[in-house]
């Protein structure tokens, strides 16, 4: 069955619907400069009402390790999603300070950024377009020779993830912007979303 991660929950309505349709991940944002930002003390409480089966994902864009350890630590995530300029050193750094599972969000534009992600020491991959969030996709003709699972991720919604899904088999698949309306997370569009994935033959 492929993973679903619904991202960018900054809400308790957000968290009350994942807790309906039950994500295998829920992506909290922690990077300042994203229109789906939660400080440290939203997420806390949003993860406090969140189903435990439901692992939590921090979202990081360069932050320091020691942060991402803290968070890590006091329970907030389970896992943390690079999506900055974090190279090996840092993950080995941030792995020496918390026994937590990493996904690196790599930019997908050519096939040489394929064979970057696939060298990558984290636990996952997670392969975007050029510009995270923003709702775009990108030529998923370059992931037809990934060797290693990955998560995809960019401009996918009800519709574009049965035509992704028609071409590749991802381990998993990461919304946001295609479950939200009006800047919102739209309970329907993760219901129909997570339905559509679940009735995908494998």
């Amino acid at each position: 069955m492929i993973k679903i991660k619904f991202c960018g929950l900054k809400r308790i309505d957000d968290i009350e619907a994942a807790n309906e349709i039950k994500p295998d991940y829920i992506g909290f944002v922690f990077a300042k400069k994203s229109k789906r930002y939660v400080d440290f003390e939203t997420a806390a409480k949003l993860k406090e009402a969140l189903n435990p089966n439901i692992k939590a994902v921090g979202v990081f864009v360069d932050e320091e390790p020691k942060t991402v350890a803290k968070l890590y630590t006091e329970g907030i995530i389970r896992i943390a999603q690079l999506h900055g300029s974090e190279d090996e050193a840092y993950i080995k750094k941030l792995r020496s300070l918390a026994d937590l599972k990493l996904i690196k969000a790599f930019g997908v534009s050519a096939k040489e950024d394929i064979l970057r992600a696939e060298e990558s020491s984290a636990d996952l991959i997670l392969l975007d377009g050029k510009s995270p969030g923003s709702g775009k996709s990108f030529d998923w003709g370059l992931l037809e020779d990934v060797k290693r699972p990955y998560i995809l991720a960019g401009g996918l919604n009800r519709k574009t993830v049965e035509e992704a899904l028609e071409k590749l088999n991802p381990y998993g698949v990461d919304v946001s912007s295609g479950i939200e309306t009006e800047g919102f997370k739209d309970a329907i569009k993760m219901k129909e979303f997570a339905d559509y994935i679940r009735g995908v033959k494998h």
